[in-house]
Order: C-alpha cells, then sequence, then structure tokens
C-alpha cells in the first residue's frame, strides 16, 4: 500500500532512465507496515490528509483547533511510521522479557486512563450537559505525562527490529497525542487566556510538557539530534536567563507559565505550524501526485537528454535535475536521494572522484529549496512572518535561484574541463525529441505558476494544480485511478511528517525567543556592529544564520533564523525582504556547511566516501554561491527591486563575477589553467564584479582581461619555444 522502497544506489544500465527516481525511499528507520495495522494506518493518512483538503478548501476549522488537530496527527500518524532507532528489517520479533512486561502494564495502564478521562470529559459536555468532576482533570494531567514520560525512556532501552509491526510504547505514544489534543480541545477557550499567565496552573503545565516531549521525540527520529540539542539549548537558556551575562541575561521564568507559553500560538501552533498545516500538507501532497503521475521521473529524463552529452554530462544533470526536482521535494537531503542515487554513480562513471560526484551532488540538490514557486516550503514561511505577498517572494526568488545553480554549473564544467571529461554517449541518453513531445508533464507546474499571478489564493492554485497532475497522468501509460489517487493522499501525509515536527520543533525555539527577547536584543546588537561597519554586520549575521541552521532541515532553520537575525538586519536599515532573502539563503547552504552537512552526509551515504570530506568537497562546489546574499545588500536590483535595465545589468555582472570566482576556485579560467597569481586576480575581479557599482565593475572587466592576455602571451611563448 505504500509508493516507498529502500534507498539503492545500483548504477545505470546502459540505457539510460529515470524510471522511479522520485519515488521517496524508506528511511533508516521507518517502518513498512503490512496487514491489518498497515491498511489502518494508509487510510489514516488519507484521511488526514483530507481532512487538511477539505479544511483549506471547503470549510475552515477554528485556527486553533485546526493546528492542534494537526500536529497531534501528524504526531499519530509519525510515531506508527518511524521507530525510535534504526531498524533491522530481517529481524524477527522477540517475545518481551519480563522486565519489559513490567514496564508496558503501568505505562499502558496510564494512557489507558487518561484516554478513559478524557472521554469521560467530553461524554460529560457533550452527552450529559454537565462539567466533568474537578478532581478528573488533574488526573489526567499526571497519567498522560507519567505514561509519555515512560513511554519515551521505554523506545529508547528495548530497540525493537521489527519492521511490519508498531512497537508497544509507540502504540502508546499515538494515543498519548490524542490525548493532548483531546484535552486542549475540551479547554481551548481557558486555555487561551489563561496559558503563558501566571493562571497557567500544574494541570496545564504538565499536558503541555507531554506535548512539547512527543513533538521533540518525534523530531529526533526524523531530523536526528541536531535540532533537539539546538532545541534544548533553548529551552535551557528560558530557565537559566537570571544567572547570564550582558544581552542574554532575563529574568527566568516558572515551569507553569514557560511550558504553557510554547502551546500557544507563540510557539508550536504559531506561524510554523501555521504554514506546515496549510502550505507545506497542501505542496507535499501536490508533490505526491506528481510522483504518482511520474512527472518527477520526467524532470530527471528531460534533463539527461537535454545535458547527459555536454561535458561532464552527469554532473550537469546533477544540476539540472536537481532544480526541477527541488520545485516539489520538501528537503535537501531528500532531493540528493532521489537524483543522487541515478546521476552519482553516473559521475563516477565518466571520471569524477567519487567525492567530487557525491559533493556536486549535495551542493545542487540543496539549491533546490530556493526554487520557485515552491522553494521548500520556505517561501511559505517567509511570506507568513513578514506579510509580503507569496507571488512577489517568488519572483524575488527567480535570480537568486539562477545565479545559485549557474554558480555550481560553472564549477562542475571548470572542473571537466581541468580533468578533460567527456559526457554521455547519445544512445545511453532518453531522446531529446521524445522529451519535448512529453513536455505537456511540465503543466501543473505552469498552471500552479499562472493560477498566482492570475491573482488565486496560495491554496486555491496549489489545489488545482494537484488535481492538474492527476488529470495529465492519464496522457501517460500511469494513470491514476482511484487506486493511485488513495495512494498519492497517504503519500502526501507520509512525506509531510518529517516536516511537521520539524516545523513544531522549530515553534519551541521562536516560542523562546519571543517570551525572553533575546531576538530584540541580539538585533541591537546588531545594530551597535552596523555603526563600524554594515560588511561585518553582515558578516556576523551570516555565521549566526549558518550555524542556527547546522543539521536541521531547512524550513526549521529558516524559521529560527527569521526571528533572531533578520529583525536585527531590518533594524541597520535593510529592507524586509532583503533581510529574509539573506537569512533564507544561509539556511539553505547550511546543509552543505561542514562539519553538520545533511545534504553532504546524505550524497556520502550514496557514494561510498567520507561523510565529512564529503561534506567539504559539497562545501568547495557552493563557495561561489555563499557571495550571492551579500549581492542583495549591495545590489537589491538582484531581488527584481528596481527598473528593468538595473535587473539585467546586475545580473549579468553578477553571474560574470560567479565565473570568475568558480574559475579562481578552480584553477582554470576559460580554456587554460592559471596560476596563483592569476587565480588571486581573478578572486579580485570577481568580487569587484559581485559588487554592483559601474566602478567596481570596470575593475572586474579590467582584471579579467588581463588574465586572459597573460595566459594568451604564455601561450604563444610556449608554442615558441
Amino acid at each position: 500500500m505504500t509508493d516507498k522502497t529502500p534507498a539503492s544506489a545500483d548504477a545505470a544500465a546502459d540505457k539510460i532512465g529515470a524510471e522511479g527516481v522520485a519515488d521517496v525511499p524508506l528511511g533508516h528507520n521507518e517502518r513498512d507496515l503490512s496487514g491489518a495495522v498497515g491498511k489502518i494506518i494508509f487510510f489514516t493518512c488519507v484521511c488526514y490528509t483530507l481532512l487538511h483538503l477539505y479544511a483549506l478548501n471547503v470549510s475552515p476549522i477554528e485556527t486553533w483547533a485546526f493546528r492542534i488537530i494537526h500536529v497531534a496527527g501528524g504526531l499519530v500518524v509519525g510515531f506508527a511510521l518511524i521507530a525510535a532507532f534504526t531498524l533491522d528489517r530481517q529481524t524477527q520479533p522477540a517475545p518481551l522479557s519480563p522486565l519489559q512486561w513490567a514496564a508496558r502494564v503501568p505505562t499502558s495502564l496510564a494512557i489507558v486512563l487518561a484516554a478513559a478521562g478524557i472521554a469521560y470529559a467530553w461524554f460529560s459536555r457533550m452527552v450529559l450537559g454537565e462539567l466533568p468532576p474537578n478532581w478528573l482533570l488533574p488526573q489526567v494531567a499526571w497519567a498522560l505525562a507519567l505514561g509519555t514520560g515512560a513511554a519515551v525512556i521505554s523506545s529508547w532501552i528495548w530497540r525493537t527490529g521489527h519492521n511490519r509491526h508498531i512497537f508497544w510504547a509507540d502504540r502508546v505514544l499515538m494515543l498519548s497525542a490524542i490525548v493532548v489534543a483531546a484535552y486542549l480541545l475540551f479547554v481551548l477557550g481557558r486555555w487561551r487566556m489563561a496559558a503563558g499567565t501566571p493562571m497557567a496552573g500544574q494541570t496545564e503545565f504538565l499536558v503541555a510538557l507531554a506535548g512539547v516531549v512527543l513533538i521533540m521525540e518525534l523530531t529526533r527520529r526524523v531530523a536526528g539530534l541536531a535540532l533537539i540539542i539546538i532545541t534544548a539549548v533553548f529551552l535551557a537558556y528560558a530557565f537559566a536567563g537570571p544567572w547570564l551575562p550582558g544581552i542574554l541575561e532575563h529574568r527566568g521564568y516558572s515551569m507553569q507559565r514557560f511550558f504553557t507559553y510554547i502551546y500557544t500560538d507563540n510557539g508550536i501552533l504559531g506561524p510554523t505550524t501555521a504554514v506546515s498545516s496549510t502550505y507545506i500538507i497542501l505542496f507535499i501532497t501536490f508533490a505526491a501526485f506528481l510522483q504518482a503521475s511520474r512527472v518527477g521521473d520526467y524532470f530527471v529524463n528531460f534533463a539527461f537528454a537535454a545535458a547527459g552529452r555536454a561535458r561532464g554530462g552527469p554532473a550537469k544533470v546533477a544540476v539540472f535535475a536537481s532544480g526541477l526536482m527541488g520545485m516539489i521535494n520538501g528537503t535537501s537531503a531528500g532531493n540528493v536521494v532521489a537524483t543522487g542515487s541515478l546521476t552519482i554513480p553516473l559521475m563516477k562513471k565518466v571520471g569524477y572522484h567519487p567525492r567530487s560526484a557525491g559533493g556536486i551532488e549535495a551542493a545542487a540538490s540543496t539549491g533546490g529549496q530556493i526554487v520557485p514557486p515552491i522553494m521548500g516550503a520556505g517561501a511559505f514561511i517567509m511570506a507568513e512572518v513578514t506579510g509580503i505577498p507569496y507571488t512577489d517572494i517568488a519572483i524575488a526568488a527567480l535570480i537568486p535561484a539562477a545565479l545559485y545553480f549557474l554558480s555550481i554549473y560553472f564549477m562542475v564544467d571548470l572542473e571537466a574541463r581541468r580533468e578533460g571529461m567527456s559526457g554521455l554517449s547519445k544512445d545511453q541518453l532518453p531522446v531529446f525529441s521524445q522529451m519535448i513531445k512529453q513536455v505537456y508533464l511540465f503543466l501543473p507546474i505552469i498552471i500552479l505558476v499562472s493560477t498566482l499571478f492570475m491573482g488565486y489564493s496560495v491554496i486555491r492554485a496549489g489545489t488545482l494544480a494537484m488535481v492538474s497532475a492527476a488529470v495529465v497522468s492519464w496522457l501517460t501509460p500511469y494513470r491514476m485511478g482511484i487506486r493511485a489517487l488513495l495512494e498519492a493522499l497517504s503519500l502526501g501525509a507520509r512525506m509531510a511528517i518529517p516536516l511537521i515536527a520539524v516545523c513544531a520543533c522549530a515553534g519551541i525555539i521562536v516560542g523562546v525567543i519571543s517570551l525572553t527577547g533575546v531576538g530584540a536584543r541580539f538585533a541591537s546588537m546588531l545594530l551597535g556592529i552596523a555603526d563600524a561597519s554594515h560588511m561585518l554586520a553582515l558578516f556576523f549575521a551570516m555565521c549566526i544564520s549558518i550555524l542556527l541552521g547546522m543539521g536541521m532541515p531547512t524550513t526549521a532553520a529558516y524559521a529560527v533564523a527569521a526571528s533572531v537575525v533578520a529583525p536585527g538586519l531590518q533594524q541597520i536599515g535593510i529592507p524586509p525582504l532583503v533581510a529574509h532573502f539573506f537569512v533564507f539563503y544561509y539556511a539553505v547552504l547550511s546543509a552543505i556547511t561542514p562539519p553538520v552537512a545533511l545534504a553532504g552526509y546524505a550524497a556520502a551515504a550514496i557514494s561510498g566516501t567520507d561523510p565529512l570530506k564529503t561534506a567539504v568537497t559539497s562545501f568547495k562546489f557552493g563557495l561561489a554561491a555563499f557571495i550571492v546574499p551579500f549581492m542583495f545588500f549591495y545590489s537589491p536590483a538582484l531581488l527584481m527591486e528596481g527598473s528593468w535595465g538595473e535587473v539585467l545589468r546586475v545580473f549579468i555582472t553578477a553571474s560574470a563575477g560567479i565565473y570568475l570566482l568558480a574559475a579562481a576556485i578552480q584553477g582554470w579560467f576559460l580554456n587554460g589553467s592559471v596560476n596563483r597569481v592569476q587565480r588571486c586576480m581573478l578572486l579580485v575581479a570577481a568580487l569587484a564584479m559581485i559588487a554592483g557599482g559601474l566602478l567596481t565593475d570596470a575593475i572586474g572587466i579590467g582584471l579579467s582581461a588581463l588574465v586572459l592576455f597573460w595566459q594568451l602571451a604564455t601561450r604563444r611563448t610556449a608554442l615558441a619555444s
């Protein structure tokens, strides 16, 4: 009942095709449920997606209630599908030990009692028309908190390796998530007023604590420890404030006030969950429909047909395919797995070092997060936080995305020239004329973009594009019938779970920043630095954005950096769009920044190389892109802010600057190698061109011309001798 298959990096056959390349692989700890349990979870996923589509397009649900249900549903499906640790898919289930039974019985009993208690509370209100006894809800909260904690610890101690069934502790956690949501919905009116204030009591604290623990545990399972460690640091900061120096100091908060505040629209139920419950779930489902109709495969085949014969062909295919796949893929690491399983072996085949092959794929796949119209969900959070219309953000992203992929393309091409590589033979590749005949498969993307610019809301445009993907499938051998539609809806929920967990966890960090005011104090510090130098302030902001994003998915990285760094940039006079794009770009690039580079690590697993060395190589290939955000500040025309003539001039000079920078890094300029002095000259020329002024452009052109004449003179001398 699933489209997922275990990840593979098998080399392509003689005739290259991308069939199934867009299928989402099973994670290392993701269950492949079967039998009755598998069917129940399958239809739960279908209903979860349909509920969102119904609420977004037909009958809206009250905002807080909708977000509570959204998070709870994500937790239920997440704990059903994602095990606490890596699964050994060959292991058969073993009988429970006496010690495990001793933990299972009281833990399960506690959560069952909590569920029964909150069910009786609802029954009393809805059927009997009276409030439950005063002692009931406190008992529910205690049972919930104790049972949740015991279940989490049990899932760590007893690491079940069975792939086809849900571990008993995870079933307890699923029920805990339902109890948390049922309690919050039951007391929603009071929760709005009391949460985060001295009115919040122990009962509210225990329920909020259980909810935070559930979110952090699922986030650990889907995103690893990096985000959890950062979240734990922020949680500790909320209580350690009175003892910290300087701008970090704050008066501290009680447990009751802090945890209930976190579970409001200032934290978990705030902007990040607002985006995951609307745009992310919608566009992830859209991506699932594109995969079911095999449009993702077409993207990769189209890239092979267009660029496969070029010098270093598979590497350039990786650049093109990753850009196309990035429009429909939510994560950089997921993009690496989707396209890299095909492109990395082929890059090795034509002569790229395995580490270079992995680095190229990681750098290219990371860029998919900045490709409009979807931009890995980051654009939707940006629109939510800034109030800037989504269409304006998508337009502004065009040139930055083009510059990013130009920088990767130049790096790849210059390495291929330097090493004397060739492309793939024509008979190995898809026929370009046949790919052109199937260009109608781009129709869902075209409909999405056109409806957005016709004035439709993002939700309506995304829904129409999703429907068009199903319609387009009828023009292919992969027609979507009822079964395929249900599988796409189920796959949409499964694909969304990591982002839902990450967004909820990022909401915890955003809540801490909001409650403690550290973001405002950081902004004041940036303002002080900017008095000395704007460049120094931007460099400091870049470092903080990358540091906050290390090991975190792009969505969470941007959400946190937007709360900490972007306000400071705005205070020093940078327009909101420029400030947020600056932060967003570096949040994306954190995926290829050592030592914690998620995209680099994913590529290393496919290329069979050392993860850290592969991450360093991906950083090298993306190095030219690290300059681009500074260009936003010095040349806002790159974000379409200015006349068309100004935009065109800045784009051309920036592109030239990026080429010169790539030439300096690779040691190859036009058709010949360059020595160290020439590389330094090219580096200065690149920075001058990137600055964007007329005088600096002239300096850049002059220096690059000087290097060219030096090359020609050296070549003539060599020929003469």
